[in-house]
Order: C-alpha cells, then sequence, then structure tokens
C-alpha cells in the first residue's frame, strides 16, 4: 500500500466532545484511595476537552467563556489555568488531539481496506464521515468554529489538509492526457472535499454526512482512476456496506443529536 504500510491500531482515547464532561464515571474521588496528580490532571484534562467542545458547538467559539467550559466539565477555573494558558490554547489542545483520533481510525481503515487505492480511499472517506456524524459537536467545533478560533488555530487546520494527500499517494499518476500539476491536483481534490463536508456542518447536518460517501468517492478517485472506474468504485460506496465506524466513546440517543 504504499507509504501506509506500519500496522497500528486506531487510537483508543475517546473523540473531544463525545461525552459529556459532568460524566459520573469520571468524577475523581476523594478519600483515602485517591488518585495521583497526574491521574487528576489528565481526569480534568479530558472532562475540559468534552466540555470545550460542547459549548463552542453549542454557543461558537467567540461566546463560549471559560466558566461555561468549566462548569461543563465539572472542573474549576484555577484548575482549568493551571493545565491551559487560556480559551485558545485548550481550544488548539482539543482540535489537536481529536484530530490525532480521528486521523488514526482513518489510516487503519485504509490499510485495512485491502491492496486497490480506490478501495482504500474509499474506506478511509467512509471512516471520516461516519466518525465525525457519530459526534456532530466535535465536527461543528473542528470545520467551523476553528475558523474563529484565531490564526494558529487556522494553521493547524491548514497542516492537516495538507497531510490529507497521503491518502492520494498511491493513486498512480491519473488517466489524463493532459500535462497538469499532480500535486495541485490533490490540493485541489482535498479542498473540495473539506468544503463540501464543512458545509453540511456549517448548515447543521453532521448526522447525514455518510450520505456523502458515493459523491465524495467520485470526487476522490474521478481525476486518478477516469470516470469508468471511478464510477465503478462509486457503486461500492454506500453507507450500509458493512459495520459503520464511529468514534471512541460515541453518544447514543439523545446525546448524539448535540449540539
Amino acid at each position: 500500500m504504499g507509504t501506509l504500510t506500519t500496522p497500528r491500531r486506531p487510537h483508543p482515547a475517546p473523540l473531544p466532545g463525545a461525552r459529556p464532561g459532568r460524566d459520573p464515571d469520571r468524577a475523581i474521588k476523594r478519600g483515602p484511595r485517591r488518585l495521583s496528580a497526574e491521574a487528576v490532571a489528565a481526569t480534568q484534562r479530558d472532562r475540559l476537552f468534552d466540555g470545550l467542545v460542547r459549548e463552542v458547538a453549542t454557543k461558537g467559539y467567540d461566546n463560549a467563556r471559560v466558566t461555561d467550559i468549566c462548569h461543563a466539565a465539572g472542573v474549576t477555573r484555577p484548575a482549568f489555568y493551571a493545565l491551559f494558558s487560556g480559551k485558545e490554547d485548550a481550544f488548539l489542545a482539543a482540535y489537536r488531539h481529536g484530530i490525532a483520533v480521528l486521523s488514526q481510525l482513518m489510516e487503519s481503515a485504509y490499510r485495512e481496506a485491502g491492496p486497490a487505492w480506490s478501495d482504500a480511499a474509499r474506506a478511509a472517506l467512509r471512516t471520516l464521515l461516519e466518525v465525525l456524524a457519530s459526534v456532530p459537536a466535535f465536527a461543528r467545533m473542528a470545520l467551523v468554529e476553528v475558523d474563529a478560533a484565531g490564526p494558529d488555530a487556522r494553521r493547524e487546520r491548514d497542516a492537516l489538509l495538507l497531510s490529507f494527500r497521503r491518502f492520494f499517494a498511491d493513486a498512480g499518476p491519473g488517466p489524463t492526457a493532459v500535462d497538469v500539476d499532480r500535486d495541485a491536483l490533490v490540493s485541489t481534490v482535498v479542498g473540495g472535499i473539506h468544503a463540501t463536508v464543512r458545509s453540511w456542518v456549517a448548515r447543521g447536518r453532521a448526522a447525514e454526512l455518510p450520505q456523502l460517501l458515493p459523491v465524495l468517492t467520485y470526487a476522490a478517485t474521478a481525476p486518478f482512476l477516469g470516470p469508468d472506474d471511478a464510477a465503478r468504485a462509486t457503486r461500492l460506496a454506500r453507507p450500509a456496506d458493512g459495520p459503520g465506524t464511529t468514534a471512541p466513546c460515541a453518544p447514543t440517543g439523545e446525546a448524539a443529536a448535540l449540539p
């Protein structure tokens, strides 16, 4: 499979926003068998990630106050500032952590799909859409509110899009008879996929993202395989094609509809 050949399991950590910050199972117990300071800080950090993602997704980055994030996480302001220098720092940490989880899930799907690049690309796209659909709050925070979170956040977003080019390393030169800049072509495809997914999330349609799998499969493969082979790949791109992929600890029921 070319560039993505090192076996690695999906990241076991939950996607930020997949759980309520005030999850009783993560409450810090008092008593003689107290957690270490490091374990307490790690728990508080995870809860703040969840609280931040949900507050930002619900209220927007500009309107989500540190006080609101702390309340949603069940963590005090002093504990917040012991971990982060401010809201932007916390946002960047949550974004980076969530993107690492998502990227590893996509890489695993890509490697496990088989030797054909079209199958691998479709599997990675499917994972992207299904994981984002399973945690709409993270989808909105990472795709929409990142634009409001400052220049560092936007640079992180741009670096992420650049990193997605690795999923096209095995695509081949493409069937086109004209001489085109392959790097620019890959960037155009990645940018178009991002713009389409972002548009659906911005319009409150994150839960419907798996419906985009056929059109995004065609858009991703046609420039490299040609219309006929891309059409064959697209016919296999159905959301119900096998078991789905959800984010670790993804919410269900009413919680899945947030925000």
